[in-house]
């Protein structure tokens, strides 16, 4: 069991996360508008492909090779998602796989309950610091300091950009039917709750719902319904059996959105060396199929 100081939730140091969720509740009062609602998927979509492209796949495992511009890229996109920095989330992940599902485990529902895996750990605030020796290999970078340290930066600049553009929607194309605060509320505030919970899924559901392909150490499952709203990270039992692999829908009735636009922009030079699961992988499996 954690201690009660790895426990401890802090309700005034979260005022901001919280906030976010209260405010989607302003969507009665704004309205609706498929402009509104259409820039919610978007930035849903993009931030998410921040997290799990830039975040999970190349600052946590490495699992591909870009340059350092669209490094940065990454890390601004995840950032943008309100989640913290890139060094910040690498590091507890690759804490994470170290320790899956035992008592060392920061976020594990076998351990500690859903609601702590879910979204408990995230409100506790000895869990905010970074631990840089986790990451030394991306700490070296500046820029990825300065984002992980100025976290909020990237968050604020979006909303405050969201809601500029509802504003000049109103006056320049009112038959949008849409005005800053509406945008504001459904371009920023629903669409980083719906970011948050889709990705906070896959430490709790995750480890609880969901199929085993491979028989790892941990309660990692593969989940097609989390695969789809987190653009592929569902499949979190192949992930799991071998992290070091890009993709990981490993078959290709596998859906794994993010693993296609790695792949798309690879063929533009932006992204290399996705790394895939070797034969042995794909062997297991057949011998597990076979076995069961």
């Amino acid at each position: 069991m954690l201690s009660r100081q790895k426990r401890q939730i802090d309700i005034l140091g979260n005022i901001p996360f919280i906030s976010i969720h209260i405010a989607c509740l302003l969507t009665f009062w704004v309205g609706f508008s498929w402009t509104a609602l259409i820039t919610c998927f978007l930035l849903w979509f993009v931030r998410m492909f921040g997290i799990t492209a830039g975040y999970h796949r190349y600052f946590s495992h490495r699992a591909y090779k870009t340059t350092r511009w669209f490094q940065f890229v990454l890390a601004l996109l995840g950032n943008a998602a309100a989640q913290l920095g890139p060094l910040w989330w690498a590091a507890h992940h690759r804490h994470h796989h170290r320790h899956t599902d035992t008592e060392d485990d920061i976020h594990s529902p076998v351990r500690s309950g859903f609601w702590w895996s879910h979204v408990g750990w995230v409100l506790c605030p000895y869990y905010s610091k970074t631990e840089e020796r986790k990451v030394r290999d991306f700490a070296q970078y500046p820029e990825l300091r300065y984002l992980n340290r100025f976290h909020m930066v990237a968050p604020i600049t979006l909303a405050v950009a969201v809601t500029v553009l509802g504003v000049g929607f109103q006056r320049f194309i009112p038959q949008l039917h849409t005005n800053g605060l509406q945008m504001l509320i459904w371009g920023f505030c629903v669409s980083t709750t719906l970011l948050y919970h889709s990705t906070f899924t896959i430490n709790s559901i995750s480890h609880i719902l969901g199929t085993r392909r491979f028989d790892t150490v941990d309660n990692s499952r593969n989940n097609l319904f989390l695969a789809l709203i987190t653009l592929g990270e569902g499949w979190h039992n192949n992930h799991h059996y071998y992290p070091a692999s890009e993709r990981q829908g490993f078959y290709w009735w596998e859906v794994d959105v993010t693993h296609y636009i790695l792949k798309l922009l690879s063929w533009f030079g932006i992204v290399w060396d996705l790394r895939s699961p070797p034969t042995k992988v794909y062997e297991q499996a057949l011998y597990l199929t076979e076995k069961y």
